[in-house]
């Protein structure tokens, strides 16, 4: 005799409370295999696809697609009976901890976008979904054909709530992705559309004006206001804290509240460190990359001020040093600012960290970084020189201890050599928790950091 199961939602990685439902991968009466993918979702740290613990016959499903669950919430539940049915295993793998299975499953092509993103009706709540349940309606045929390049829920809800149709709208990001700018500008278009038509039904004359009569305002200067998520007030654009965005403010609160932090600087000539990456470079083998160089002296700086690679435990007042430098570096990406975490940097060279470095940001531009590659990280380096930015006062990411900021490298008047010249001039920030260590510590660090870029032999020689 069958037994129905019930899977709860997982805890997906450290500190994570809730996920929204971005693709569901089985169907109702559908048979799964234990460690099989039912569902794809997204938590405020990545895209992950959950496996199901149990073999057997899918008898139903919780949260419908942009839907939001908080962990331990049911997810779905599972018939398990035969072992045709269960192929073969209905005891289950009983670790989902990490949303990966533990099973030597095949690997399966993440999937980012769905032909059925923007349903007729956006159902009242999310809803038990039992086998006798009528499917929903199809959606009419729209110009666009094929799937729609949508990734993230929020922007599926921000249409849907608005009434407007994925397929119908051009995509700014990369391949056509549609973007939440993409959305907004949409609405903000139905907004102008609307009120056009009703100026211009409000304004409708009776009869001719007279000359004294003021002309009828022109509806293109009437002001348009952007409707949102959860308020369309004069009060402006809310935008919920939720997800990644959430994720990032509740850890930089959390940061400012706990850490009592510092922040220093100093003014490099990069010129001879920008000489060594060509001449490296033009050796052959792979590109080495500024973030790479950079992340190596890094780890060099580390191995010599390790209070720097530490964190606080407060519960035993005690600094507690790391063996392994796990360096994290900032990422900008469609869904917002993540920082992966390179494992066990201290013993890559630079051709290695390189890799790493162009592995991960592609990864999280993606939106396939998992919770494991964006998590345990050490120390940070934030390169915001990309930005066209010279310098700044990062915020720790907590619970880390230091912070190491590096602004653009452009030419600047620079003394060299007792004479005035034009040289590759970097600022180096360092914001470091006054708790691990004093300023001569912190100094030391970063005047290391700005020697091995001033003269990179110099690296050399502390090896």
């Amino acid at each position: 005799m069958a037994q129905v199961l019930e899977f709860k939602l997982p805890d997906l990685g450290e500190g994570l409370t809730e996920a929204s439902i971005v693709t569901w991968l089985v169907q109702v009466g559908d048979v799964v295999a234990v460690d099989q993918p039912v569902v794809e979702v997204e938590t405020a740290k990545a895209m992950v696809e959950v496996p199901c613990p149990y073999g057997g016959v899918v008898t139903a499903r919780f949260g419908e697609e942009g839907s939001e669950l908080p962990v331990g919430s049911p997810l779905l539940t599972v018939a398990v009976g035969t072992p045709a049915e269960g192929e073969g295993d209905d005891e289950g793998s009983g670790n989902v901890l990490v949303g990966y299975g533990t099973a030597a499953a095949p690997a399966r092509r993440r999937r980012v976008c769905r032909q059925d993103d923007v349903p007729a009706a956006a159902p009242a709540a999310p809803t038990r979904i039992a086998p006798s349940a009528s499917p929903a309606p199809a959606p009419e045929a729209t110009p666009r054909s094929g799937p729609v390049p949508v990734i993230s829920p929020l922007v599926r809800k921000l249409a849907r709530e608005h009434g407007l149709d994925l397929r119908e709208l051009p995509g700014s990001g990369p391949d056509g992705l549609i973007l939440r700018a993409d959305v907004e500008s949409a609405m903000r278009e139905t907004v102008q559309v609307r009120a056009h038509v009703a100026e211009t039904e409000a304004a409708a004359p009776t009869q001719a004006p007279t000359p004294t009569q003021a002309p009828a305002q022109a509806p293109a200067q009437a002001p348009a206001q952007v409707p949102t998520p959860s308020d369309t007030s004069a009060d402006g654009i809310r935008v919920p804290l939720r997800g990644i965005r959430g994720a990032v403010a509740d850890k930089l609160t959390r940061s400012r509240r706990e850490i009592p932090d510092a922040t220093c600087w100093v003014d490099a000539d990069a010129t001879e460190f920008m000489h060594a990456r060509v001449a490296m470079n033009a050796a052959g083998g792979e590109k080495i990359s500024v973030l790479a160089l950079l992340a190596r002296i890094c780890t060099a700086a580390l191995a010599r001020y390790p209070e720097l690679n530490s964190r606080v435990d407060l519960a035993a007042r005690e600094v507690v040093q790391l063996d392994a430098v796990h360096l994290g570096f900032a990422a900008q990406t469609e869904r917002g600012l993540v920082v992966p975490v390179v494992k066990d940097a201290h013993v890559r060279d630079a051709e290695s960290l390189s890799a790493e470095f162009a592995r991960l940001t592609d990864a999280a531009r993606a939106g396939r970084l998992t919770p494991g590659e964006l998590t345990g990280g050490t120390f940070t380096l934030n390169n915001y020189g990309v930005f066209g930015v010279d310098g700044s006062t990062p915020i720790i990411n907590h619970p880390e201890a230091a912070m190491l900021g590096v602004g653009r490298i452009i030419p600047k008047p620079w003394v060299h050599q007792g004479e005035l010249a034009v040289r590759q001039v970097v600022q180096l920030s360092l914001t470091f928790d006054h708790r691990v260590c004093d300023g001569g510590t912190a100094g030391g660090f970063l005047r290391y950091v700005a020697d091995c870029i001033e003269q990179p032999a110099v690296l050399l020689r502390t090896l």
